[in-house]
């Protein structure tokens, strides 16, 4: 295990924690964010794998290259060299040439900054990119990404099955999960006594030292469990509106110190606050940062939010089969095992389990990278693909009470 890794394993009531950038997700940390959130509502997903757009003629047998785009800390990299051993790998099996560049720090800057060339078919110099699983619904939905040839992508079938139905993707015709995550909560277990509910956030000892996270599809998805409802079914309005009384509720009284994007850990770190609905990564990253061997990632009894990041092909690649190659690449086990125990997080890969044996025998059981099919059926939730009306109606009510 490298010293990266060691410092990202984290020791909780029941679970160690894998490490996490704290900007990985790329929220709407402000009312303005989810005020353009409802603006830019996208259309209906469609239904098949299937474009009305012409896509460009693919030159990967003439250009042997290949541009990856995605967040930082995302990959497996030698802490000495800086390089990137299974991309170095990668090129040197295939002859492709791979520009990989950690340039995504947040979901809607990115792609409102790259869909005006997508759709005027502008070739944007990238062609694999990693989002996350509401922005892929609106990629999808807005045709501005290429459909997969998983004919030609033998090791794609390697996809953990509980991953392969994505509610915004249905059969992964579009995207396959680069990495997955889970969103519960997390506290100072040498501050506060044992959570394990919602409904402990709310005990007295805590007020005004709870955090929320800004991105509403995990805050309300966590409450919506806590209210008996699943955020990945057939929800009502009235519901919705249920779980945002709630954070109304107390964030108006000062229970909520705060309701933040990136920076929320920041009130963490600076111990003016205890408690909150986290990414358990973001604890594990806090973790060996303080030094604080008590920060604690918790599931709610109730269930917590399991999410991806997804890797897709822009509209415009020219060199879409050179990008299914690389992505094929770390489907493999015994690479996506490497990238695991660098990375920390949920691995989407089947098989990788048993080829971590001989990566890091130490995580081969850790639960937070490989989580049993009957603990991501019975504890998580993947939040549904909403309608434009849907997720312009949610994230008014959203603004409503991030914007006070």
């Amino acid at each position: 295990m490298s010293a990266r890794s060691r410092a990202a394993r984290v020791a909780s009531s029941t679970h160690p924690l894998p490490s996490r950038r704290l900007t990985r997700r790329g929220l709407l940390g402000s009312a303005a964010g989810a005020a353009l959130l409802a603006a830019c509502a996208p259309p209906a997903p469609p239904t098949a794998a299937r474009t009305t757009r012409a896509l460009p003629a693919d030159r990967s047998a003439t250009e042997r290259r290949v541009a990856f785009a995605s967040w930082t800390q995302y990959l497996d990299q030698d802490e000495r060299t800086k390089r990137f051993p299974t991309l170095d790998e990668f090129v040197r099996a295939t002859g492709i040439q791979v520009s990989y560049t950690e340039e995504i720090d947040d979901n809607d800057l990115y792609v409102n900054k790259i869909a005006p060339q997508l759709r005027a078919g502008q070739d944007i110099g990238r062609d694999l990119i990693v989002l996350s699983d509401w922005m892929v619904n609106r990629v999808i939905a807005q045709e501005l990404v290429q459909p997969l040839e998983l004919i030609r992508m033998p090791h794609a079938g390697n996809l953990r099955p509980e991953l392969m139905d994505a509610p915004f993707d249905p059969g992964r015709h579009y995207s396959l999960p680069w990495q997955s995550g889970l969103t519960g909560i997390g506290y100072d277990a040498s501050r506060v006594k044992p959570i394990r509910t919602i409904a402990d956030l709310w005990r007295p000892d805590l007020k005004g030292k709870v955090v929320a996270l800004s991105e509403w599809r995990d805050t309300l998805g966590v409450i919506l469990r806590s209210q008996g409802v699943d955020p990945a079914g057939a929800f009502t309005r009235d519901q919705v509106a249920a779980a945002v009384e709630v954070v109304d509720r107390q964030l108006r009284s000062g229970q909520i110190r705060r309701i933040r994007g990136n920076s929320y850990a920041q009130d963490l770190q600076s111990g003016n606050a205890l408690a909150g609905l986290v990414w358990s990564g973001d604890i594990a990253t806090l973790r060996a940062e303080t030094g604080n061997e008590h920060w604690t990632f918790v599931m709610p009894e109730s269930g917590g939010m399991l999410w991806s990041d997804n890797a897709v092909v822009p509209i415009t690649s020219p060199h879409r089969r050179n990008a299914q190659r690389l992505l094929d690449w770390y489907y493999q086990p015994q690479i996506a095992a490497r990238v695991a125990a660098w990375v920390s997080y949920i691995c989407p890969v089947a098989g990788a389990q048993q080829a971590m044996e001989k990566v890091d025998p130490g995580l081969v059981e850790d639960p937070l990278i490989f989580p049993t099919a009957d603990f991501l059926a019975r504890q998580t939730s993947v939040f549904r693909a909403l309608d434009p009306q849907e997720e312009a109606d949610y994230a008014a009510m959203w603004t409503k009470v991030v914007g006070q």
